[in-house]
């Protein structure tokens, strides 16, 4: 006899088609069959060792998470009821070019200090693996979702190149490649970049190029936070779709929006770019997350030269008095590349955590709000507080506007990514609330998607960006991640002042067929592994 059927259930594939009623029967980890409007029809009705049953409920796929930082989290916290009690059942991991695989002793260090603001510092990590493999083989031992990774460019860069701002040798660009294919041998589903974030800025279009030749040899998608979303977005966008299509490589646009207020009401300008390319035959797609602030580290607005070198380098220019003053010039007149070429608005820039706690008064305040609370200079008090936290600040960036992140989650390319960093005492509310934000106020209230046409974006869109024939779908085998959510009741728990509030109206989750929300509390079942893409190598493009 099987082991669970679902009963009564309103299925939402994830194909984007109309729901329908059915008994939903799970064995093994996968979905053996479906019997639609049984009991209406009078239907035999499929029996198992434990039925659910889930009338008014809604049963979908599991929600794929695009784009999470999720990388040491869910080695750190078994429970991780943050993605969990979403309904994710798998995250993509290793993005905006800096992650922990491939790595030495020496990247490792900097990799782990470079990001604490994203991950924490992971004193509380054994850091028993150096390879993308070992990694891989890590999340094996069993997480609480699925995990797939990306090679992180600005990792690799820094193995080969390390923080300098200079074109790499032709040698440098062999180690590289090598990385990227050994990365991809071992599972990786393709290759990001954070190309506001030093090192991996620092590589030019060739260097790029070169790097999604190799990504596309083995069937890979190149994930870029491309070089603006402020002032040159639109072309920054266009860099990347000419720079995949060059190297034959798929593209995958990270929270993909259109920043600050040179971008008001532009959404239509970067959906036309998309949908010109996709008529030519690009291969694209995007995520986003439903909320207009932005999220990353307070090091991560300075200019790039300013962070040239690595960590200790920034501290010794923002300590020396000549040099923070041309950091101050750049980034409040010129505008930092690192804060998208716009000049910094203070009041925009919200401390959401610390990473030493003595500083904790800076957290749920602009900087423009502690400078007047200190009477001294915005300026003054960002450098203080970079200086006074060794860079492990987190902040919330108050730049997006409402109107293009609804024109932009309606297109048929987009999928969903929460970019949710869960380190800090106020983290932004998407790491908690991406996915019940989309089904309860863009679905129900406000009516921006159908809920079928919105599960799809969730589920089978990147399963397919994903090329996971067996996820993403409720159909007979198919693996059986499922989410069973109240459609009337499902909201984002998750707010600016209570971060870390749980959603509710998603009562059962289910990895590889075992609950790991079940009644609407996390069990404690680790049912999540690593998904890896088959290593087999296309026709070489490489030049």
């Amino acid at each position: 006899m099987e082991e669970l059927v679902i009963r009564d259930a309103d299925v939402v594939d994830g194909s984007g088609e109309p729901s329908y009623r059915a008994d939903v029967v799970v064995d093994g980890g996968r979905i053996v069959s479906i019997v639609k409007e049984a009991a209406a029809a009078g239907c035999l009705r499929p029996k198992a060792r434990r039925e659910l049953d889930a009338e008014g409920l809604v049963l979908s796929p599991g929600f794929i998470d695009m784009h999470a930082h999720s990388d040491l989290a869910v080695l750190r916290d078994p429970d991780h009821s943050a993605k969990a009690a979403q309904g994710v059942t798998l995250e993509v991991l290793g993005q905006d070019g800096l992650s922990y695989a491939p790595v030495d002793d020496r990247t490792l260090a900097e990799v782990r200090r470079a990001i604490t603001g994203w991950n924490g510092h992971g004193d509380d990590i054994d850091f028993d693996w150096r390879s993308v493999g070992e990694y891989l083989d890590r999340l094996d031992q069993g997480v609480a979702v699925n995990a797939a990774y990306l090679i992180p460019q600005g990792t690799v860069r820094m193995l080969a190149v390390g923080w300098e701002e200079r074109e790499a040798t032709p040698q440098e660009l062999d180690r590289m490649r090598q990385l990227v294919a050994e990365g991809m041998e071992q599972g990786a589903v393709g290759m990001s970049s954070g190309l506001t974030y030093t090192p991996g800025m620092y590589a030019k279009d060739a260097e790029l190029t070169e790097l999604c030749r190799v990504v596309a040899e083995y069937g890979g998608y190149y994930c870029p936070h491309h070089r603006s979303y402020g002032a040159g977005a639109l072309e920054a966008y266009e860099e990347m779709v000419t720079l995949t299509r060059e190297a034959g490589c798929s593209l995958h646009l990270a929270h993909a929006t259109m920043n600050f207020g040179v971008n008001e009401g532009r959404a239509p300008e970067l959906l036309s770019l998309l949908d010109e390319a996709l008529a030519a035959g690009a291969d694209i797609s995007l995520d986003t997350y439903p909320y207009t602030p932005g999220c990353t580290t307070l090091v991560a607005l300075l200019p790039s030269w300013a962070s040239e070198g690595g960590p200790e380098a920034v501290l010794k220019r923002l300590a020396d008095d000549e040099t923070a003053e041309r950091i101050r010039h750049h980034m409040e007149v010129v505008g930092a590349d690192g804060c998208h070429g716009v000049p910094i608005e203070w009041d925009t820039i919200e401390i959401s955590g610390v990473a030493d706690a003595a500083l904790g008064d800076f957290v749920g305040r602009t900087i423009r709000q502690s400078a007047q609370a200190r009477g001294e200079a915005p300026w003054a008090t960002a450098r203080h507080l970079l200086l006074a936290d060794r860079l492990g600040s987190t902040i919330l960036q108050h730049v997006g506007h409402e109107e293009n992140v609804r024109a932009i989650m309606r297109h048929p390319v987009h999928t969903g990514g929460s970019d949710g960093i869960l380190q800090g005492t106020k983290p932004h509310p998407r790491a908690y609330g991406t996915f019940p934000q989309y089904l309860g106020r863009y679905v129900r209230e406000l009516g921006v998607l159908s809920l079928e046409e919105c599960v799809a974006h969730l589920t089978s869109r990147p399963a397919a960006r994903l090329r996971l024939p067996d996820r993403g779908l409720v159909r007979e085998g198919c693996k059986a991640d499922l989410v069973l959510f109240d459609p009337e009741t499902v909201a984002a728990g998750a707010t600016y002042e209570n971060p870390r509030t749980l959603p509710t109206g998603i009562p059962y989750v289910l990895v590889g067929g075992r609950f790991v929300i079940e009644d609407g509390r996390r069990t404690d079942v680790l049912a999540g592994r690593a998904v890896r893409r088959s290593p087999v190598r296309r026709n070489a493009t490489r030049r």
